[in-house]
């Protein structure tokens, strides 16, 4: 199933991001108030990195997810697990039974879908009173490493914009009027990184990706440098994981 932006190249790099915070999901979980056993479906689940996080916690994931490549590491990561089954799809188009699902999650993929249609899928695939939940693992920036990152990516790219996956998500999701009041949730973690990972990770930067264009192995390479530069084999990166959270009217 094709989608604007094929993450086929990117797929292995993805395996270097670090997880979500354990805290916020437990929030969310708390807030919807999650039995176990129940149904989710994880959407643009990737290479299952939030597929992993609600599938040991004891619920029942559907992770789907549009890229072979992606979808293939995914079903290697979790293939110990009988509580995730993995089906192609995509946030406007799941192909998953109409009310179905206590919770419908999107991991670092809501703002890679149309959301109007996404949220009215979105609607169509919950049960009632079921859950949308999107969340985004953020970088501080103020960090000293990461804003010595920064200045080499703004360097090479002065309009360098991060998008929607930095902005308040709320508004978006009232003006559907299928959702309630919207929950934010958010929480620091701090991931400690191989230099090797860390510059792997990027690899996977699908906004940089696709902003940098020719430029993009140019950047990975200064940033490489740049982080061998500090001395270090293993680094502190600080993130703050936010998720949006509203129940289904």
């Amino acid at each position: 199933m094709k989608t604007e932006w094929d993450y086929t190249e990117l797929a292995k790099a993805y395996l270097k991001r670090p997880n979500y915070s354990g805290v916020a999901i437990d929030a969310m979980i708390k807030t919807a108030d999650m039995k176990k056993g129940t149904a989710v479906c994880d959407v643009g689940a990737g290479v299952a990195h939030l597929s992993l996080e609600l599938a040991s916690r004891s619920f029942n994931v559907k992770a789907v997810e549009p890229n072979n490549a992606m979808r293939a590491f995914g079903k290697e990561r979790t293939k110990h697990l009988t509580n995730i089954d993995w089906e192609e799809g995509i946030g406007e188009a799941t192909k998953q039974k109409p009310a179905f699902f206590e919770m419908v999650t999107f991991g670092s993929s809501f703002n890679v879908c149309d959301p109007k249609p996404t949220l009215l899928e979105t609607a169509r695939i919950l049960k009632p009173n079921g859950w949308f939940a999107c969340m985004y693992n953020n970088r501080y920036l103020r960090d000293p490493i990461q804003l010595g990152i920064e200045n080499i990516i703004k360097e090479a790219l002065p309009e360098y914009k991060y998008g929607f996956r930095r902005e308040n998500h709320t508004q978006i999701i009232e003006e559907s009027e299928l959702f309630g009041p919207v929950v934010q949730i958010s929480s620091s973690i701090i991931h400690k990184q191989k230099i090797t990972a860390c510059v792997e990770a990027w690899r996977s930067h699908a906004t940089l990706a696709r902003q940098a264009a020719s430029k993009f192995d140019l950047i990975i390479a200064a940033i490489k440098e740049y982080l061998e530069g500090l001395g270090k084999d293993e680094i502190e990166v600080p993130y703050q994981t936010n998720i949006w959270l509203a129940q289904l009217k």
